[in-house]
């Protein structure tokens, strides 16, 4: 099969590549775009690490062909930064210490933001489902729970 050109909307920019049949979203958003806030893990969609957003619903970008994105809407972890302004998660992710590596990070906070913008005061046990995609292993969700929590309070202030 040969290499096809797909535009789309990438962090409210405009974007037409040629991409190949079998490349995926995520090499094509870290590789060709240099946008690497977009983590490369297990490849299977399991680890949650590569998600992003793509036309309003999160999505495991290892496991979306780039040519599925043709015409979408993609909002990478670098687009959450508005004018040089942190979205209220990333400032809340700092000022609750919820980043230790920062490998998941970049996942937990488009999971927040994709919960966030469905259900702008999600309790305690919808956070909990709603980042249940992304997998951490250095803080124990305790202060990322607590991050989107208070997100989420200043969000709706």
């Amino acid at each position: 099969m040969s290499k096809s050109v797909i535009q789309m909307e990438v962090n409210g920019r405009s974007v037409s590549l040629e991409v190949e049949p079998d490349e995926m979203l995520v090499d094509v958003l870290r590789e060709r775009m240099g946008l690497t806030g977009t983590k490369v893990g297990c490849r299977e969609g399991e680890c949650g690490v590569c998600s992003v957003i793509l036309n309003g619903k999160l999505v495991p970008s290892c496991l979306i062909p780039a040519m599925k994105a043709d015409g979408g809407k993609i909002l990478t972890v670098e687009g959450l930064e508005k004018d040089g302004e942190l979205h209220p998660l990333q400032k809340e992710f700092l000022n609750k210490a919820a980043i230790q590596c920062g490998f998941c990070t970049p996942g937990m906070l488009l999971s927040a933001k994709a919960l966030l913008d469905e259900n702008p005061e999600p309790t305690l046990n919808e956070i909990k489902i709603g980042i249940s995609g992304v997998l951490c292993r250095c803080t124990g969700y305790r202060k990322i729970i607590q991050a989107i929590e208070s997100a989420a309070k200043s969000v709706r202030s």
